[in-house]
């Protein structure tokens, strides 16, 4: 979040609380802002703590500026102004990541005078951190049914319906997503996942191409489209294409673990067991609760004749995977 003293302390937060909220499955199509009249002023803050407060947002201090302005709330905690506080509040909670924090606040804020449409989506975006889906469905249903037209909120209740394994529901939305917006590349990556887990693999494969293409264009292209297409891909057995894919996924971000993790299986697949090894190295230490390329390295140390070094890998996939750390699902872009 830029700093910017001109504009008013408000308009920064939520511009940059809508993003984030975008962005956490999505770095690209960010909605535009939704302008807003709060500032400072509105929440009626002494000198002293107003002074504060700009300081801490100013450097992004969020803690100090939440506990001002909770204490703030708690004076009058049923006033119209603590409402404000709140509001204001849970928007810090979030940018600080304090997701569960921002829930409350927003619906004790709630409680006191109805949300408006942005805090709303936000909110959602907080439940699904806290992992409280079936809430945030309901947050987004109502503000699909308000603005039925809006791409956004179709896309997080398809989200929603892939997590949940429902693919139908998820690519009716989806389908109504690329009329509204067929440029959005999270839409087409997710529809060709939602393809690929019913077994229309023609589908997918098509959804990926479109998602990959748009993607190629963007200011900071996602690893994901291309690396989602490369496995139906490799379920294909089309794996010169897979590994292309992977290759491209990996230029756009060489730390991804879930792509190194799948080009090892791709050059495992073509008999280059020595790339594969070195791949999959590269994505376990990525990522230390990462358990697939454990299980995969065991195999490939016993191909060639490594049984120590096989053994290990095969205990610590187990661990992992005990600990609820393997990633069989597979993600869409975000």
């Amino acid at each position: 979040m830029v700093w910017v003293p001109s504009i008013p302390v408000w308009r920064i937060i939520t511009a940059a609380l809508w993003l984030v909220a975008a962005s956490s499955c999505c770095a690209q199509d960010s909605p535009a802002e939704i302008h807003r009249t709060y500032n400072l002023s509105a929440l009626q803050l002494s000198p002293e703590h107003r002074s504060q407060v700009e300081a801490a947002l100013q450097q992004k201090d969020y803690k100090t500026a939440e506990r001002i302005l909770v204490q703030e709330a708690e004076l009058d905690p049923r006033s119209p102004r603590a409402a404000r506080l709140l509001e204001f509040s849970g928007g810090l909670f979030f940018l600080d990541a304090q997701y569960g924090n921002s829930v409350i606040a927003w619906k004790k804020a709630e409680a006191i005078a109805p949300l408006d449409e942005q805090t709303r989506f936000t909110l959602a975006m907080a439940y699904i951190e806290v992992n409280r889906r079936s809430w945030a469905r309901s947050e987004l249903d109502k503000l699909s049914l308000a603005h039925p037209d809006n791409a956004l909120y179709l896309y997080w209740l398809a989200r929603i319906d892939y997590d949940d394994q429902r693919y139908s529901e998820a690519i009716a939305r989806l389908q109504r997503i690329v009329e509204l917006d067929p440029n959005m590349v999270r839409s087409h990556d997710l529809l060709g996942l939602c393809y690929d887990y019913t077994g229309h693999f023609d589908q997918a494969l098509a959804s990926f191409s479109r998602a990959v293409e748009l993607n190629r264009v963007q200011a900071k292209p996602s690893p994901w489209p291309p690396l989602d297409m490369a496995v139906t891909q490799m379920e294909l057995n089309q794996l010169a294409n897979a590994e292309k894919g992977l290759r491209e996924a990996i230029s756009y971000n060489p730390k991804l673990p879930q792509a190194q993790y799948q080009l090892g299986r791709v050059l495992d697949k073509e008999g280059k067991v020595e790339q594969a090894i070195q791949a999959l190295k590269t994505s376990a230490a990525l990522d230390a609760a990462y358990a697939d390329p454990h299980y995969l390295l065991g195999r490939m140390y016993q191909k060639v004749g490594k049984n120590d070094l096989a053994k290990t890998e095969i205990l610590q996939f187990q661990r992992l995977k005990q600990a609820g750390n393997s990633g069989s699902h597979r993600l869409p872009a975000p």
